[in-house]
């Protein structure tokens, strides 16, 4: 799973398998070690929401998707789901996607490997 974090919006990339796993298991969670913490990331599904939604908990940023819009989106080309959700400060944008493979070559220092992503769907726009 891949997550930025730019101004006010989050967006997560899931790989086959993780799309696989929300599908079948109902949950995806990620983890990153700092040493002293430890931030983890979760996207489940959930049969009581109406609509995406983001929240944070101390060293935890939980994405939570109404539970038949993930298995349509699982189970179909559909790219990504958006939803804006209200905050006191304004709207999140919140957007999750499948993680299509790189165009161009990665570098092999980044430890970046997506044999797992989904096949890109557009390989001329990288020439």
């Amino acid at each position: 799973m891949k997550l930025r974090i730019r101004g006010n919006s989050l967006r997560l990339r899931l790989q086959q398998s993780e799309v696989r796993t929300l599908a079948e298991r109902g949950m995806v969670v990620d983890q990153t070690c700092f040493g002293h913490a430890t931030l983890r990331c979760s996207i489940e599904r959930d049969a009581s929401l109406a609509d995406l939604r983001a929240d944070l908990e101390p060293n935890f940023i939980r994405i939570r998707v109404p539970a038949a819009q993930a298995l349509r989106w699982a189970g179909s080309d559909q790219v990504g789901m958006l939803t804006e959700q209200t905050t006191p400060e304004g709207p999140l944008v919140i957007l999750v996607e499948k993680d299509f493979q790189c165009l161009q070559p990665r570098d092999p220092a980044l430890r970046e490997d997506d044999g797992d992503a989904f096949p890109n769907p557009n390989p001329a726009c990288g020439a």
